[in-house]
């Protein structure tokens, strides 16, 4: 009778070493955990829902850093908007649209002309573009101003009176530009259409004419659409970067919102949550160490990551065109604001490492992600391996005294 239940136990044994071995080694899903292995997030890489054997997965890139690295991904935060739409200029937008208020004035050598008298040698009169663009001008008929400049409006006025007039000689005044507003909404204190002047606006000085923002810079998203293409930055990245307060050309809309600056720290942190900035930037060191920082007895030193959706420009410019390509050939899809997935990976181990983490600056929305060491799951097998066996021993016990 001991020598059977020595064997039961023996077998019991066995199938327990079995099941470890299997958590050990395969990690089989079995053991608790906060998320992904190091190792599984860089497998996963890059790879499609057909290459992993799974119906639904999201392709994304893997970039491990480096201060180079970091050093570009500042430069191009800093000039989002600049890449996105180009810096512009006033003059390349400033031309006449329908429903501008014209005033033309013409003057004339002699006094006995078309529009001259001997008590006056000039006329003046108010006229607005119409719908199919033009104008009418005495003597001269219907002429086009939409899409033309000031001066080209002049010129092809003064061409028209040649021969008609005595030595003629034009003015066109901007005195309304109903064509030329923007929309400004949100945030601000006089939200509405925004009429922009023939000289050009830049984007500050259309957000202070709609009554300025309402919030604090660096809590005031500032999202500008034109066409199809948007984008989005910090109010305060346009007050410190020239290069971001870009020339707003006609039927653009912006929009501000009060959007709090908050990144989710999860994993093997301290202290999981969601954190707010509280202050203009923030680099990983300073967040990970609001959040509590990581425990040194968990985490795993070359498993912390920053999960984040870039701009188009900005994945090419890190990962390369000809890799990207790649990417989207395997199914990576972006976000509403065409932005695409992206993961970069740190290796704290490293002595240069809180160099990189200084020069890497935290976006809003960020998920800063910080894995487990493997050994973790071989505690945790342990744990569980030890419950049964001294279930058994126990019983051992009891059954032969």
């Amino acid at each position: 009778m001991v020598r059977g239940t020595g064997l039961r136990q023996s077998r019991a044994f066995k199938r327990l070493a079995t099941l470890g071995l299997c958590l050990s080694l395969s990690a089989c899903q079995i053991v608790p955990s906060q998320g992904p292995l190091t190792s599984q997030i860089v497998d996963n890489a890059g790879r499609s829902a057909k290459e992993l054997s799974l119906p639904h997965t999201t392709v994304f890139a893997l970039m491990p850093m480096d201060t180079p690295t970091a050093r570009l991904l500042s430069q191009y935060r800093s000039r989002t908007l600049n890449t996105r739409f180009g810096f512009g200029n006033g003059k390349s937008s400033a031309a006449i649209g329908v429903g501008d208020q014209l005033k033309i004035t013409i003057f004339e050598a002699g006094s006995d002309g078309l529009f001259s008298t001997a008590d006056t040698k000039q006329i003046s009169f108010d006229l607005v573009v119409q719908p199919d663009g033009t104008g009418a001008i005495p003597y001269v008929g219907d002429v086009r101003f939409a899409g033309r400049t000031l001066a080209q409006a002049r010129a092809t006025i003064k061409a028209g009176l040649e021969g008609k007039a005595v030595q003629p000689d034009v003015i066109v005044t901007a005195m309304g530009t109903a064509s030329r507003t923007v929309t400004v909404s949100g945030a601000v204190n006089a939200a509405g259409l925004i009429p922009i002047s023939l000289n050009g606006d830049q984007l500050a000085e259309v957000i202070a004419k709609a009554g300025g923002n309402n919030a604090q810079p660096y809590e005031t998203q500032v999202t500008v659409m034109r066409g199809k293409k948007v984008a989005r930055v910090l109010y305060s990245s346009i007050i410190e970067n020239s290069s971001e307060n870009i020339y707003i050309y006609p039927g653009d809309q912006i929009f501000l919102a009060r959007d709090p600056q908050t990144f989710t720290v999860l994993g093997e942190a301290i202290s999981n949550k969601r954190v707010e900035f509280g202050s203009s930037s923030l680099n990983l060191a300073e967040a990970v160490a609001l959040a509590g920082g990581g425990s040194d007895s968990r985490v795993d030193a070359n498993g912390y990551f920053v999960f984040r959706f870039e701009q188009r420009e900005v994945i090419e410019a890190v990962l390369g065109r000809e890799k990207f390509q790649q990417l989207l050939a395997k199914g990576m899809e972006p976000d509403e604001f065409d932005r695409y997935p992206i993961v970069y990976q740190f290796d704290m181990s490293k002595p240069d490492s809180l160099f990189v983490a200084q020069n890497f600056r935290i976006n809003s929305r960020d998920v800063i992600y910080l894995s487990r060491h493997p050994t973790v799951d071989m505690a945790k097998v342990i744990a569980i391996v030890q419950g049964p066996i001294s279930l058994a021993s126990s019983i051992s016990n009891i059954a032969n005294p």
